[in-house]
């Protein structure tokens, strides 16, 4: 079964609104994985909009499933990972600025960065993942950088679905046929949801992972958090 992993950036963002504790991040990660969640992830930024940068390391030791921590490796990130070492990093070249992920990396393009961080990494015992697009040449090039995995980025296919474009999962196809062929680990992530994700995990071989959170927190207000977590491990079997 394909194991979620669910981002808990909302949650903070939520916090963060009235500036108090409310509602409290490190429980919602306990109970989350209470319900059935195989991982926690977060996704601090600069500006530690939403997750801060303490928070990462309250969490660490509550997550006792899979804690992934993304982000765009710049050096007080990686300090962050290094000092955590989490189950799993997953590089994301997020701008400044940027109001959430928006593009994959050009690995090909940043071989020698990619290769130096995730190097440094692996040394300390942290798998890491690297968020592309879906174009075969950037998860050839992803390989490259001697990366466990790569995370796709599923923003194109979740909007085109969304408009009735099943083959928009072709490519996103492709991308997993050829890491499964070339010893790459296949997670995704980026606007995937209760309405495309069994379609989305029947269409990608050897899907590992999927890391979803705005889409999740959005339908819990609606149906519970409980009851959400639940219908997506239904789905990803």
């Amino acid at each position: 079964m394909t194991k979620l992993s669910v981002n808990i950036n909302k949650i903070a963002t939520l916090r963060n609104s009235r500036g108090g504790d409310t509602p409290n991040l490190i429980q919602f990660a306990k109970d989350v994985q209470r319900f059935g969640a195989e991982g926690v992830t977060i996704h601090p930024r600069p500006d530690e909009r939403h997750i801060r940068y303490q928070d990462a390391h309250d969490l660490k030791p509550v997550v006792y499933t899979e804690y992934n921590i993304e982000g765009n490796p710049n050096a007080k990130f990686i300090d962050l990972v290094l000092a955590l070492k989490p189950t799993q990093v997953t590089l994301v070249p997020d701008a400044v600025d940027a109001i959430t992920s928006n593009a994959g990396w050009d690995t090909i393009k940043n071989k020698s960065f990619l290769s130096e961080v995730i190097s440094e990494f692996q040394r300390n015992g942290i798998r890491t993942s690297i968020f592309v697009d879906p174009e075969t040449r950037q998860v050839e090039g992803a390989k490259a950088t001697g990366t466990e995995r790569i995370e796709l980025y599923t923003e194109a296919f979740a909007h085109d679905y969304g408009l009735g474009n099943k083959n928009a999962v072709k490519p996103y196809t492709a991308c997993a046929e050829l890491a499964n062929n070339i010893g790459l680990g296949v997670n995704a992530g980026h606007d995937l949801s209760l309405d495309n994700i069994a379609f989305f995990k029947k269409n990608i071989p050897g899907l590992l992972e999927v890391s979803i959170g705005h889409a999740l927190i959005s339908e819990s207000l609606y149906l519970g958090i409980e009851n959400v977590v639940n219908m997506y491990l239904n789905k990803l079997k």
